[in-house]
């Protein structure tokens, strides 16, 4: 029985996850029967007009994930329908259809300890309160042993919850108590987002350039990805307007305030727009503003135009506080907030009590207030500094940014950022190279950098040596 696929070559996603993904799609439609002989990989090679190897890889992913059975000797069939329901609902969470986004993560938070972490997503300890920390973690311990041994409530600690929602209020989202859920990190609520309103085979379009960990996630939960250019006043509408002719996707992730890897914010033209075409469309949007508290003068968010009607909105502390603590947290309407604690408390029996009560400790005191003060002063000094040290290399900035921590940039003559990786290494900076941040890992000149690492004098050996290089 010949398999209805179509492969397309220049998408750039691997030819081993165009054939999981086609042919689980083509079995769950029920096209074909159990016990029903699929082509044998020569066959299914020559069919396609592509080399054996990704199909050997593929049938062996289906068989792990209970689509297909192999019966040695006779070759590969379809497997019966109970196997292939267990892994429909299994989502088909193989962690080798991320294996490419898990390792970029990994490279990222295990660089030598004596390196420069010029393409960090994180600012530098040396720039977090751990005065204030400690002074919060001191005072939590000492008041109650609960927050020390118990669990957390299903939603969140009631009083933290209370002031992320003033926080937000001056944003001009305005929200409810039953409007907020808890979560550790924002990688967290993605994960419940995903797993609550998407399944295999769906369609979800993200920022091209963006964030590399949630498309590993996407591609761990059989989501399709589509990736929307983003250009220095927000995604490209036209592109958008033109994918949605092709696509119906039930979701658009945006970064919108200082966005990563760009650090650019979404301009109000565009944000009114782009609600428009989501409510014509029936989309929703999920608003990452984890970025949020690098901005002193705040903007308007999508969440603010639309009160959470269409747009889901996402935030957190780790960026800015600890990463250690993991908090953050997600507003949508009572009704899908209600559904995703649910789901966390069966993923994850809740979050830490003790992280929560020791981000509110440092709120109710104000010490994170002041913390913020300085943060955004010292980070708009390294912009500034950071910027001119590019342009004087020759450099190519995409947006000089007004905030947040990162600049992408590029050497005009260089094509592939993978060289500027290897011209840093000697010099002991590390960087990722641009493809990391495209949604297929397609080449890309560009690369993140981080203001808060750039005063390091390796940073300025690399800008200039890189600058040197050949076409």
């Amino acid at each position: 029985m010949k398999v209805d696929l179509e492969l397309d070559r220049s998408s750039g996603i691997p030819l081993t996850d165009q054939i999981v993904d086609g042919i689980a799609r083509w079995l769950q439609r029920g096209v074909a029967s159990s016990g029903v002989k699929l082509p044998s990989i020569r066959q299914f090679a020559t069919d396609q007009g592509v080399s054996r190897y990704p199909v050997i890889d593929a049938y062996d992913r289906l068989v792990a994930l209970g689509y297909i059975e192999s019966r040695p000797g006779s070759g590969f069939y379809v497997a019966n329908h109970r196997k292939q329901h267990a892994a429909a609902a299994l989502g088909l969470a193989d962690p080798r259809r991320a294996e490419d986004e898990s390792e970029h993560i990994l490279e990222q938070l295990n660089h030598p300890s004596d390196s420069l972490k010029l393409g960090s997503g994180f600012i530098p300890e040396a720039w977090r309160d751990k005065e204030g920390l400690g002074r919060a973690i001191r005072h939590v311990s000492r008041m109650e042993s609960a927050n020390l041994v118990d669990y957390a409530t299903q939603r969140g600690s009631s009083a933290l919850c209370a002031h992320l929602l003033h926080r937000v209020a001056q944003l001009g989202i305005e929200a409810q108590p039953s409007q907020i859920l808890l979560t550790q990190g924002a990688s967290q609520a993605l994960d419940l987002l995903i797993r609550y309103i998407l399944k295999p085979g769906d369609t979800m379009f993200v920022e091209d350039p963006g964030y590399y960990s949630l498309y590993g996630l996407l591609k761990l939960h059989g989501v399709n990805l589509v990736g929307i250019p983003r250009t220095r006043t927000g995604p490209d509408l036209d592109v958008l307007q033109a994918q949605l002719k092709r696509h119906r996707p039930k979701l658009f992730f945006i970064n919108t305030v200082f966005h990563n890897p760009t650090g650019t914010t979404v301009s109000p033209q565009v944000a009114f727009r782009l609600l428009q075409m989501a409510r014509e469309n029936g989309i929703t949007i999920v608003e990452d503003d984890i970025y949020a508290d690098y901005q002193a003068t705040p903007t308007e968010r999508l969440a603010t135009l639309d009160q959470l009607e269409h747009v889901i909105y996402i935030g957190g502390l780790s960026k800015t506080l600890s990463s250690s603590l993991r908090v953050g947290y997600v507003l949508a309407s009572s009704a899908i907030i209600k559904d995703l604690a649910d789901i966390k408390m069966l993923t994850s029996l809740g979050n830490s009590r003790f992280s929560e009560a020791v981000v509110a400790t440092m709120l109710e005191r104000g010490t994170y207030r002041k913390y913020l003060e300085k943060l955004r002063l010292r980070i708009q000094c390294a912009i500034g500094s950071t910027i001119q040290m590019l342009e004087g290399c020759g450099w190519e900035v995409f947006e000089k940014s007004g905030g947040g921590t990162f600049i992408w940039a590029r050497l005009p003559h260089i094509t592939d950022s993978a060289r500027l990786v290897e011209c840093g290494a000697p010099l002991g900076v590390t960087i990722a190279p641009g493809k990391y941040f495209r949604p297929h890992s397609e080449e890309s000149p560009w690369i993140r950098i981080n203001v808060a690492f750039s005063g390091d004098a390796r940073a300025r050996a690399f800008f200039e040596t890189a600058a040197l290089l050949k076409p």
